[in-house]
Parts: structure tokens; sequence; C-alpha cells
């Protein structure tokens, strides 16, 4: 599998940004651990380089770095994860992934591109489900128009938007719109990939937490054209 790139996208200027990225860094570096950080590099099948830094002790570290700073606008969250990502190390990527989540709220819809770039930079799951479920599921929740850009997403090329479509509306629970889960599934029920059909499975499974007939009857009918893995993972905690 080899890791996909994105196109540029435009850092706006953000003195937040400035403050932020030069506490982290420092505060970042100074923790680094090479043992852990080649550790990190394999088990990732090489995507990025790392700190070595483990989450636990990252997230405390992040803390410390935001302790005091204002809530951004839209504009300070787009340079700090697009200045995230201009920087080598994945522990950067994932400050900018937990800064997202915690803000998405003050982002708007206008802020979907900026998430496409982020998913197809440097891409593996580590960063793309948690961007599709926290980020891109907040933004298409809070602006539904953002639906029809899910409906061209789950059909891009590029696997890991089609997997961010699938699993988008992961957190929805109630509010999931299953005639579109449902036909989304079934447009990607013949790739190859196992990150789609792992995706299929995960988004169905979850769901099924909310409406477990739904998700059998469904399979009950189109079973045959989902791969075993889909399948098995879709009905992981409701059986057949």
């Amino acid at each position: 599998m080899s890791v996909t790139g994105g196109g540029t996208t435009e850092v706006p200027r953000s003195g937040l940004a400035d403050t932020v990225l030069e506490r982290l860094t420092a505060t970042y570096a100074a923790a680094a651990d090479p043992e852990r950080a080649a550790a990190a590099r394999a088990y990732m099948k090489d995507v990025a380089p790392f700190l070595g830094i483990p989450t636990p002790e990252r997230r405390a570290l992040s803390r410390a770095v935001l302790k005091g700073t204002p809530r951004p606008d839209e504009a300070d969250c787009t340079a700090i994860a697009l200045r995230c990502w201009e920087l080598p190390e994945r522990e950067y990527h994932y400050f900018a992934v937990d800064y997202l989540r915690r803000h998405v709220g003050r982002c708007s819809s206008g802020f979907l591109p900026v998430t496409r770039h982020l998913i197809t930079t440097v891409s593996w799951w580590d960063t793309v489900d948690a961007l599709a479920a926290h980020v891109v599921g907040g933004l298409v929740a809070a602006d539904p128009k953002l639906t029809a850009d899910m409906d061209g997403w789950i059909a891009d090329d590029d696997l890991w938007v089609a997997r961010t479509a699938l699993l988008h509306q992961l957190r929805y629970k109630d509010h999931t719109d299953p005639r579109r889960l449902f036909a989304y599934c079934l447009r990607q029920s013949g790739h190859s990939d196992f990150f789609i059909r792992k995706a299929i499975g995960w988004c169905l499974r979850e769901y099924a937490k909310t409406d477990p007939e739904a998700v059998r009857e469904f399979l009950a009918r189109e079973r045959g054209r989902f791969a075993p893995l889909s399948v098995r993972e879709a009905l992981k905690n409701i059986g057949a």
C-alpha cells in the first residue's frame, strides 16, 4: 500500500498558530525517544517518521502547549492543521487531528477542502479515521448540504477519500441516514482493498448498535455483493 500525496493548500496567517507551533515543536522535540520512534515507524508501515512519544504523554504535553491559548477561529484551525502537516513527524499530525476534533464546531462548511487535503496527504488509517468520524462527520452534521460532497467522495478514486465517506456517519447513531449509508456500502462493495472492505463492515457494525434489524435485513438482501471480511465485521455483535 503506497501512501497517497495531496495538493498544496494555502496556509492563512495566524498569530495563534505562530504561538502554538513554536511551543509545540520545542515541547515535542524535547520528549523525543529514538528507540520508540523506530518501533512506531515500523508498526505504521513506514508511513512517516515518528518522534517516539506515547499517546498519553503526547496528549499531556499537548495540554501544556495549549494552556492559556484562546479559542481558535477557522483561520487558526486551518493554519495550525496545515502547518502541523508540513512537519514530517507523525506526532505533529496527531496533534492537529486532536485539535480539530476539539474545535470542529468553530469551522464552517468551507473547511471541508482543508480536511480533504489532510486526508489525501501522508494518508493512513491512523489520521484518516479520526478525521472522518470526528471532523468531516461534524462538518456534515452541522451543514447537511455537505452530503452532496460525500456523495462525490464515495465514488472517488482515492481510497482514503472513499473510506472517509463511508465512515463520516460513524458517530451519528439515531441521526444516521441509513439509505445513504447502505448506498455507500453498495457503491464500494466490489472494492478490492482491505481498508475499504474493513470500513464497510465497520460502519455497518456501528449502525447495528442503533438498528440491528436494518443491518440484518440489508445484508440478507445484499450479502452476496460483499467480501466475507465486510460481512463478518458488520455482523460481529449481532449475529447473522
